[in-house]
């Protein structure tokens, strides 16, 4: 019969006593070994990262919106009717005629009896940005 180590002998057959050589702790007063939870600090930084990823998707999405109504703006102005040379920092205003066109003109909304569509300055890069 073999000899029966105490529990608290570390013992391999292959290795022997091995105590030393181990990565652990093997003594009865060693500090307790315990799993770090991963789980919940996996799901915080996930939360995280998601809220962050939202807050700029949602940034973008506001930033093309806006630009997509800039475009369509420009869009609008440029292809409405006008025989004069804009001047950049002046304001124009934009009205629809009746056979469906529209026409950029000086004249204010309160001085001409035509549906206004908006009010617009020219900008140093071209770009009409829409003011009322």
């Amino acid at each position: 019969m073999e000899s029966k180590k105490p529990d608290n002998v570390v013992f391999s057959e292959d290795e022997g006593y091995n105590a030393s050589l181990l990565s652990y702790s093997t003594s009865v007063g060693a500090p307790v070994i315990k799993m770090d939870d991963v789980v919940s600090w996996k799901s915080r930084g996930i939360s995280t990262v998601n809220k962050e990823f939202e807050n700029k998707f949602s940034e973008l999405k506001l930033q093309y919106e806006k630009l997509m109504q800039e475009f369509e703006w420009n869009e609008l102005v440029y292809n409405a009717k006008f025989s004069f040379e804009p001047v950049i920092g002046e304001i124009y205003h934009l009205y629809a005629n009746n056979d469906g066109t529209n026409s950029l003109s000086l004249i204010a909304p309160n001085e001409w009896n035509k549906e206004h569509l908006g009010t617009f300055k020219l900008n140093s890069d071209k770009k009409w940005v829409h003011i009322a």
